[in-house]
């Protein structure tokens, strides 16, 4: 019986870094849906000289990190201080000593979690944490957090990597699965650690994984901001020659809801309302208390207008829509959102400055979403040049789904 928990936590382990990681210089963690790294390749590699390349909706550092493979200098923002975080330590450069320094950090902690020499820290505050992970894997985990700390210093190169581990780890012993879209959990039985599943080899499995991706890191020039792209002038100085970015879809998606694990054992969060008023800040998200908010919102007084958004937000709003009113509204709030973007990014771009905005459309109640004409109309307003919507690939086995490619240039 406990050989088959073992190998069916294993299989979970396997799958999960197969499908939520992407391997090589990108690597080490895939939080987020991500836009295709060769799309951003291709567009940075076509680049004749050394430019100062942008991207407002960081991530995972994506666009940086292949700007800085590149040579180019490269910056990023996001909202959100875990990503600012996490992409701050995929770009940093880690030589041998620093690499050798992890693994035999990695050895310690360990080491103090098998003969208990360390004291477990308090379970977060996440909410059914129980569905999350089983008591073998919370007793695991509670113990491996304070045992890494007691063997780096604090806020070192050794800590930074060993917590990549650590969130790898939370999800390959966990119950949720993050192979789609959204997160779900796999199934009603929750994975144990019986006596004879080795979870310090996962760990040890993933700091390897880690530290392979670390050692390939550039010794580019980029660099994070913690910064909101509705206000990027407050965030960012100086002018671009090339924005590649991969907003928020228009699918009530909330990045907040998806990192949570991440954020809580991390000490990002501390309370659902801490993720509620961060999801309101972001771009896209509904979730806790900004789902809420939404029922009250109102449009600022210099929102986007068109009759493409016009007549979508009707369809979306009608009667016999459940709760038709709310999305509308949620669908407003993006635009307006993404306008006040739009409108912040003229100021920090360079005469010629080339655009790439790669995007998704959406449905909401049988109403098609032309997110990529709205933002095409969004820009001609503000007068760049040469707007184009390129269709990459489908999204999904709807037919209507696209993402694109929504190209401009600053003139």
């Amino acid at each position: 019986m406990r050989a088959a928990a073992a190998e069916k936590l294993r299989q979970r382990a396997d799958y999960t870094h197969k499908h939520n990681v992407k391997t090589g210089r990108h690597g080490w963690l895939r939080l987020t849906p991500a836009y295709s790294v060769k799309v951003v390749d291709e567009i940075i590699s076509k680049a004749g000289r050394p430019l100062r390349i942008f991207d407002p909706f960081c991530g995972t550092a994506t666009t940086a990190l292949s700007a800085a493979y590149h040579g180019h200098e490269a910056v990023t923002t996001d909202i959100n201080p875990f990503l600012v975080w996490l992409s701050s330590a995929k770009l940093n450069f880690y030589g041998a000593a620093t690499i050798g320094a992890t693994r035999r950090a990695c050895l310690d902690a360990l080491e103090l979690v098998r003969t208990s020499g360390v004291k477990p820290c308090a379970r977060p505050a996440l909410h059914n944490i129980e569905r999350w992970w089983s008591v073998e894997s919370l007793d695991f985990l509670t113990k491996l957090r304070p045992a890494i700390q007691a063997v780096t210093e604090p806020q070192s190169p050794e800590q930074t990597l060993l917590s990549i581990a650590f969130c790898r780890t939370l999800i390959a012993t966990s119950n949720a699965a993050f192979n789609h879209q959204s997160m779900s959990f796999k199934d009603s039985e929750q994975i144990s650690l019986a006596l004879d599943i080795d979870a310090t080899q996962i760990f040890s499995d993933d700091t390897h994984f880690v530290l392979n991706g670390a050692a390939e890191n550039p010794g580019g020039n980029a660099s994070v901001v913690l910064g909101d792209a509705r206000n990027v002038a407050a965030a960012v100085h100086g002018k671009f020659d090339l924005v590649v970015t991969s907003p928020p879809y228009a699918n009530r998606m909330s990045y907040i809801r998806e990192l949570r694990p991440y954020m809580y054992w991390l000490g990002f969060l501390e309370s659902g309302r801490d993720a509620g008023e961060l999801d309101w800040a972001a771009i896209g998200g509904t979730w806790g208390v900004a789902t809420s908010r939404l029922k009250d919102w109102k449009p600022s007084p210099k929102s986007f207008a068109s009759p493409l958004l016009n007549d979508a937000l009707e369809c979306i709003a009608r009667n016999e829509n459940k709760n038709g009113r709310l999305l509308a509204n949620y669908v407003e709030k993006y635009f307006d959102d993404m306008w006040q973007h739009f409108r912040s990014l003229t100021a920090v771009l360079a005469k010629n400055a080339e655009l790439h905005y790669i995007v998704g459309n959406s449905t909401f109640y049988g109403t098609l979403l032309q997110v990529e004409e709205i933002y095409a109309a969004m820009l001609k307003q503000l007068g760049f040049a040469d707007v184009e919507c390129r269709a990459m690939r489908k999204r999904n086995s709807k037919k209507e789904l696209f993402e694109f490619d929504v190209f401009a240039r600053w003139p």
